[in-house]
């Protein structure tokens, strides 16, 4: 069985993820991309299911973790009677192809070691057929293969289709495994050199954290946020994943489990807000190039995801020989809600270049040309119902979050014109767009007989989406509207004092059996909502409260289960994250990654 979801940490190479748990086994790993069939897939079924795995032995867990400095490498340290050993797990930045390299050192004593690969590729249902070239192990199998070799070499041997290694390290001795994925095809590959890597990965990360212009008191959650979210990017397009894990449950044996390895538009959109609200400009640029490519064609073609690198095609199937995180079936690959239509990304999409601009991203014709294409779309469709940000997988709605973003855009259009004259655009049309949005959004999506907005026009369901009504500038913070909405969500929508996204027993928005935990970014936006509205002592008490949940790396799922006391949901999240750096900014007075 998986590991609880907060056992594990990310390393990355700004292409893909593995993660990595306390008990030194790595469950996942998608290659060559995020997106990729998962060649170790314990994460979703066991061992058979393939992972790598080298610890003391007869040792179950690690001592302690951490990553080292402002990078995202980590150090897993395990003290045992005849001595210390630390293992060091991280990805540089690749050349050509992926890299995963294991630097274990011995720190004192001398400590017995025990290594286990398990390589099973297409999502763990491909066993490959090892063989040994040039002093590595080689296991091919059909367009994959992966390169192992240790720096000094180690013996291995092969047994029950695994590869197992022995060996001991003495305090001061440092043994290197380098872990390489490349085209079957290829016959040779260069050889890495571990500790090399090691010192250029670290230097690599620590330029890019040195950047980071927020202070205040939470420095260093605020950092590894921002550190989580870069490790999310796919650096060759610019695109943005949301997770880097597919099928990690809302619900431990539901059902609410879907691939998050993609990059949504609302995702990368508020991502690219957190990153250049922290200090960072440049992948403002890259996102924005991703956008163009991705989006290119037909407004009326616009999706609310697409793949890493702008593919269309998302389509979604089961794999039925994983069992599922603890159970959690199905385990889904793709995601059916890339067909979707969600009225709120074109919000997102205009605040995020509204906000790139402000910040000084320098304004490029063929852009605007796309932003005002997908207002003129929008000015045809924002009457329509959606499936809204939850996407749900019931009827569609007249969702109150998604108006309001539709008013966002035409905001932001039209401030967009004022801040630059000489830009050509339907500036009164966008100006009546807005005040006829406002103005249906007020009187529709309003129960004044309960003073607070509602999920959806017509229904008394509650939505903490709502809770970024102020946030986006659509009504100020002390209208008693506002005050209202967020009285009614943190009373109707708490969990064990956290926020869910809204109530799928009462409401069957979405369609689906079963229940979720607390949705983290939900929360993170109670906070800013509390700051906002003049609470600021009960907005610090839950964001520290919000931040105690991280686990013992600084990582947070998209949810949290307060009954069990343990994370849920794919893993690291992005939004979660998000939510934590525009919280921080907030209390801080460093403004917010939105444009109000």
């Amino acid at each position: 069985m998986a590991a609880p979801i907060e056992d594990y940490a990310i390393i990355g190479d700004l292409q893909t993820a593995a993660l990595v748990g306390r008990d030194g086994s790595i469950d996942w790993l998608c290659l060559p991309r995020f997106d990729s069939a998962a060649c170790f897939a314990a994460l979703l079924g066991d061992r058979d299911n393939g992972r790598w795995r080298i610890a003391p032995v007869n040792s179950s867990h690690c001592a302690t973790r951490s990553y080292r400095g402002d990078t995202l490498v980590l150090d897993t340290v395990w003290e045992t009677p005849s001595g210390t050993v630390k293992v060091t797990d991280f990805m540089p930045q690749r050349d050509k192809a992926p890299d995963v390299i294991r630097v274990v050192e011995g720190i004192s004593g001398e400590v017995a070691m025990h290594a286990e690969l398990v390589l099973r590729f297409d999502y763990g249902n491909v066993v490959p057929w090892m063989r040994r070239i040039d002093g590595h192990r080689v296991a091919t199998a059909g367009p994959d293969s992966v390169w192992l070799r240790s720096t000094p070499n180690v013996p291995m041997y092969g047994k029950d289709m695994r590869t197992y290694a022995d060996f001991t390290v003495s305090a001061g001795e440092r043994v290197g495994f380098v872990l390489t994925w490349n085209v079957s095809h290829a016959r040779h590959l260069r050889k890495v050199d571990p500790f090399a890597a090691l010192d250029t990965c670290l230097k690599d990360w620590e330029s890019w954290s040195a950047q980071c212009r927020y202070e205040g008191p939470w420095r260093d959650a605020v950092l590894r946020s921002l550190i989580t979210l870069k490790a999310l990017t796919y650096a060759p397009s610019g695109g943005i994943a949301a997770a880097a894990t597919t099928s990690l449950p809302e619900e431990i044996g539901g059902v609410r489990n879907w691939d998050y390895r993609y990059c949504w538009l609302r995702d990368a959109a508020l991502t690219l807000n957190a990153l250049i609200a922290g200090g960072y400009l440049d992948e403002a640029h890259a996102w924005r190039d991703w956008l163009l490519r991705a989006v290119a064609g037909d407004p009326a073609d616009l999706q609310i995801m697409y793949g890493i690198a702008g593919e269309r095609r998302l389509p979604e199937y089961e794999v039925p020989w994983l069992a599922g995180y603890q159970g959690s079936a199905p385990v889904r690959i793709g995601n059916a809600a890339a067909g979707q239509l969600q009225l709120d990304v074109y919000g997102e999409v205009m605040d995020s270049l509204y906000l790139a601009g402000r910040r000084g991203l320098a304004a490029e014709s063929h852009a605007w040309n796309l932003q005002r294409s997908l207002m003129d779309f929008l000015e045809s469709k924002w009457r329509e119902p959606d499936e809204g940000l939850w996407e749900v997988r019931g009827p569609r709605r007249h969702f109150v979050h998604s108006k309001v973003m539709a008013w966002v855009a035409a905001d932001r259009a039209v401030r967009t014109m004022e801040a630059q004259p000489k830009l050509r655009g339907n500036t009164d049309s966008w100006r009546a767009m807005r005040e006829q949005v406002h103005a249906e959004v007020c009187a529709k999506g309003y129960d004044a007989d309960r003073n607070t907005f509602t999920q959806s026009y017509g229904s008394r369901e509650l939505d903490a989406a709502t809770l970024l009504i102020p946030q986006v500038g659509f009504l100020p913070p002390d209208d008693p509207r506002v005050i209202g909405t967020v009285e009614a969500v943190r009373a109707e929508l708490d969990l064990g004092g956290f926020v869910r996204r809204y109530s799928p027993e009462a409401s069957g928005v979405d369609g689906l059996p079963g229940s979720e935990g607390a949705f983290l970014a939900c929360s993170f936006w109670m906070v800013d909502a509390l700051h906002a509205t003049g609470r600021t002592k009960q907005a610090t008490e839950l964001f520290e409260k919000l931040l105690s949940l991280r686990n013992d790396v600084g990582l947070l799922a998209e949810e949290w289960d307060p009954a069990a006391g343990r994370q849920l949901g794919n893993f690291p999240q992005a939004f979660s994250h998000i939510g934590l750096v525009n919280s921080a900014l907030a209390l801080t007075g460093q403004g917010s990654a939105t444009a109000p």
